[in-house]
C-alpha cells in the first residue's frame, strides 16, 4: 500500500506490465510553454461555426471558392490535428479514402512526402469534405489544389479568432492542432493513438501478456472519432483495451479489461451478456463507467473498500453547481475520470484542485462495448 505501489497505479497488471518510460505523460508529445492556453471543445465548436458561416455568407462565386479552401484548411487541422504545411501540401482529390474515411499526411520536405501516415476521421466529417469537392465551382476553385500563401492563411486563422473574442494567437494553427491534441487527450483517447495522429513516435505496446497492434490502435481510434462525431461531447470515463482474461461462474462472469496504457479494469457481466457479445480474451473492446458511479476518497493512502476498481490521481478540475459538483482526476497515464457528487458531500469533504485522491468505482457499474 506504499508510494511504490501508487506510483503505477492500484490496477497495476500483475506481469509484462509496461514500464513508466514507455506510459509516458501527455506533455511529452506538446509543446508547452509556462501561461500556455489553448481553445477547449466549446471553442473549437465556436471556432468551427464561424468558419462555416463566413464560408456560406460569401455573395460572389469566387469569394465563396476562397473561403470554402480556407474552411477545408481549418477542418483537415482541426480534425486531423495536421500541421498547416501538411494540409498544404494535400492533394484532397487523390489523399482522402471516403469509404475508409482516412485521409494520408504527410511531411514535405526537399519536394518529397517523408513520415507518410493515415488519419482517421469520422463519417460525417468524411460526407461534408466529399460533398465540398464535388460541387463544380468549389471544385474548380481548386485547380491549384491547397497552394496558396501560409501567411493569408494565417491571417484568415485570426481573423476567425478574433471573431469569436479569442486572442488571435489561439486561432493560429498550429495552435489549433495543439487544442486538438489536447482535446483528444481529455477525451481519453489512449496517448498512443493521439501520438500516431499527430505523427509522433509510439512504444511497443504489449502489456500484461496482451499487446496492441498498429491495426488496433486505428480500431480504437475510428470508433472513437465516430463516437465523437455521434455525440459532440467529450467521452469521459471511456477505457480502451483488449480482454486478459476471463472467468465464468453459474450466472455472472468477471472479464478483465487491460488497457492500452496498462491499467486493469474489471467488469461483471452476466453470462448471456458474455456469450451475446461474443467476448474472449484479446477481444478489443471498450469499458465506460457513468460519473456518478465514481467515488473519491480524499488523501494518498489506498481507501479500505470492496471496489474492484481503484485508480489514485489528482484533482485537476472542479465544476461546482448548486446540487451536484463535477470532480475531474488525472490518473497516473493521462486517463481522465470524472466524478459527479453532491455539492454538499463535497464542501463536507473539502476536495480542491491538486488533492490526491482514490477514484474507486465496482466492476458491476462498469458497461463494456464490443463495436
Amino acid at each position: 500500500m506504499g508510494k511504490k505501489r501508487m506510483t503505477k497505479g492500484a490496477n497495476e497488471p500483475r506481469t509484462g506490465s509496461v514500464s513508466i518510460a514507455e506510459r509516458s505523460s501527455h506533455a511529452r508529445i506538446l509543446s508547452v510553454s509556462k501561461g500556455s492556453r489553448f481553445l477547449d471543445t466549446l471553442q473549437l465548436n465556436r471556432l468551427e461555426k464561424s468558419f462555416r458561416d463566413w464560408a456560406g455568407n460569401a455573395v460572389r462565386g469566387d469569394v465563396r471558392g476562397s473561403r470554402r479552401r480556407i474552411l477545408l484548411i481549418f477542418l483537415l487541422i482541426r480534425y486531423t490535428g495536421a500541421k498547416l504545411n501538411e494540409v498544404l501540401a494535400l492533394n484532397p482529390f487523390q489523399d482522402i479514402d471516403f469509404d475508409q474515411h482516412k485521409i494520408v499526411l504527410g511531411n514535405p520536405v526537399a519536394g518529397r512526402d517523408l513520415d507518410k501516415r493515415e488519419v482517421q476521421i469520422s463519417e460525417t466529417l468524411s460526407k461534408d469534405i466529399r460533398i465540398l469537392l464535388t460541387e463544380p465551382a468549389f471544385k474548380k476553385s481548386l485547380k491549384n489544389l491547397f497552394k496558396v500563401d501560409p501567411g493569408h492563411v494565417r491571417r484568415k486563422f485570426y481573423e476567425r479568432a478574433a471573431s469569436c473574442g479569442f486572442p488571435k494567437a489561439l486561432g493560429a494553427p498550429d495552435a489549433v492542432r495543439k487544442s486538438r491534441a489536447l482535446e483528444l487527450m481529455q477525451s481519453n483517447l489512449p496517448l498512443p493513438a493521439v501520438q500516431r495522429i499527430l505523427g509522433h513516435s509510439t512504444p511497443n505496446l504489449t502489456t500484461a501478456n496482451v499487446s496492441f497492434s498498429d491495426e488496433d490502435i486505428r480500431v480504437v481510434t475510428r470508433y472513437f472519432m465516430e463516437k465523437e462525431s455521434g455525440r459532440k461531447t467529450s467521452a469521459r470515463n471511456t477505457f480502451f483495451g483488449k480482454i486478459g482474461a476471463i472467468r465464468s461462474g453459474d450466472i455472472q462472469a468477471a472479464v478483465e479489461l487491460v488497457t492500452i496504457g496498462g491499467d486493469l479494469v474489471r467488469a461483471v457481466i452476466t453470462n448471456d451478456s458474455l456469450e451475446r457479445l461474443g467476448l474472449k480474451e484479446g477481444t478489443l473492446i471498450s469499458a465506460e463507467v457513468k460519473a456518478p458511479w465514481v467515488i473519491l476518497f480524499k488523501g494518498e493512502e489506498e481507501p479500505d473498500t470492496s471496489a474492484d476498481n481503484r485508480f489514485y490521481g489528482t484533482i485537476i478540475r472542479i465544476a461546482a453547481g448548486e446540487i451536484n459538483t463535477e470532480y475531474v482526476v488525472r490518473i497516473f497515464d493521462g486517463t481522465e475520470l470524472c466524478s459527479l457528487v453532491s455539492s454538499e458531500s463535497g464542501r463536507r469533504l473539502g476536495f480542491q484542485v491538486n488533492d490526491p485522491v482514490w477514484a474507486v468505482f465496482s466492476s458491476f457499474s462498469v458497461v463494456l462495448h464490443i463495436d
